[in-house]
């Protein structure tokens, strides 16, 4: 029984139809829990209803996960009923349900939105992103580094050469060059001199390579990931189609 509900949830050994619909269906009652938070004021007797059904729902999926758990880790022993709880996504799970459970006091109620990573949990794509920063997440690190610097450096040049007008405080400075990284330019804090202006182009020009870098990292393993698939795919119709034979 335990193995049956394991294998629909995840999928392992087979997956059909019923992966598919519990996989759609969680989603969507996870996207229905959060609908309550986009509404003001005491909330109508039937957005009440909605998120107490879903919450329930979802505190449902989470136990399934964990009394399935010694099944999808492959090890029958106590340890992996122990362990589940205290998995990032299991964690996440937990702390989105409990504030309207009344568990946690009303200022935690924002942590209701965590409920979202469902869609990560259950969303093939969004699996295949989870994967991708994983295998690549040394590459990612590495770039994050580089632009950790490159708005110190770049923050702390604007903030010694500009007048304390422009720039009161060194954290106005690294404001100022994060969004010039990301290429927002929110033009609240701007360089006035001539030299901070041309400062201010040489860093917009090297944070549009920074910023390309991630992009093309995760494409590059996004499209691995995809190859991945694919190969599996043509594995099991191989196997299928030895099957027929015999």
């Amino acid at each position: 029984m335990r193995e049956q509900i394991c294998n629909i949830i995840y999928g392992q050994k087979t997956r059909g139809r019923s992966n598919v619909y519990y996989d759609w269906f969680i989603m969507l009652v996870a996207v229905a829990s959060v609908a309550p938070m986009m509404f003001r004021g005491d909330l109508s007797p039937w957005l009440k209803g909605l998120e107490s059904i879903t919450v329930y729902i979802l505190f449902f999926d989470y136990v399934l996960r964990w009394i399935t758990h010694d099944f999808r880790m492959k090890n029958h022993s106590v340890l992996a009923f122990f362990v589940y709880p205290f998995t990032p996504l299991a964690i996440m799970d937990i702390i989105g349900i409990l504030p309207t459970l009344g568990l946690l006091p009303p200022s935690f109620m924002i942590l209701r939105v965590l409920r979202l990573v469902k869609l990560a949990q259950y969303s093939q794509s969004c699996r295949r992103i989870m994967n991708v920063f994983r295998s690549q997440s040394k590459t990612l690190c590495s770039v994050l580094i580089i632009a950790v610097a490159y708005i110190f450096i770049s923050a702390l040049v604007m903030f010694v050469h500009e007048p304390a007008d422009n720039f009161p405080t060194f954290f106005d400075a690294l404001y100022w060059a994060t969004t010039v990284l990301t290429t927002v330019g929110y033009g609240d804090i701007y360089p006035a001199t001539q030299m901070g202006r041309i400062i201010s182009m040489v860093s917009s020009l090297l944070g549009i390579a920074v910023i390309a870098m991630p992009a093309g990292i995760v494409t590059a393993g996004f499209m691995e990931e995809l190859n991945k698939d694919l190969a599996e795919r043509d594995k099991d119709d191989d196997k299928e189609g030895e099957n027929d034979e015999e």
